[in-house]
């Protein structure tokens, strides 16, 4: 749900009109508008490079992951790894356009710590993913880009920890 709409229905639920700050909040949002969309098609139309970046970094801090016996071990193991780059990449793009973080939470990290543990991945692992993966796409992208994309990156390692 976007800023925009989780502001209408919050107004609405209390029987109000929106408030001065949640009025500042949607102009805000508005006056980036342009931004995020460009943010979000950098990252679409970057995404191999963006994810083959963090990939590299991610190997490079844990070479035990690719290791034999490891959890990105051969190709299809490390494909599954990749997967999940790009699986973040979009929840991020997602977040970025809608100016709200609840779509990240609840599509992408509500049951992940659970997810990954029965799965045997490390948390900590996954943690320095996104950071690498965040590092990765802040390469791409233009200073007030980047103070836009920042939060929902920090947001997601934040819910992983």
């Amino acid at each position: 749900m976007s800023l925009v709409s989780q502001i209408i229905l919050n107004a609405d639920n209390e029987l109000r009109y929106p408030s001065i700050g949640e009025l500042q909040s949607i102009t805000n949002y508005l006056k980036t508008g342009e931004t995020r969309i460009c943010i979000s098609s950098k990252l679409r139309d970057k995404e191999k490079e963006i994810i083959q970046q963090a990939s590299k970094s991610i190997f490079q801090i844990h070479p035990e992951y690719i290791a034999p016996g490891g959890n990105a071990e051969g190709s299809r193991k490390r494909s599954l790894c990749l997967r999940d780059y790009g699986w973040y990449l979009r929840l991020v793009t997602y977040g970025v356009l809608t100016g709200d973080k609840n779509s990240i939470e609840r599509i992408g990290l509500i049951g992940v710590r659970e997810m990954y543990n029965s799965l045997g991945v490390p948390i900590i692992g996954m943690i320095d993913a996104i950071n690498c993966l965040k590092q990765a796409t802040i390469k791409t992208l233009e200073k007030d880009e980047i103070i836009i994309i920042e939060p929902y990156f920090d947001f997601i390692i934040q819910g992983m920890s």
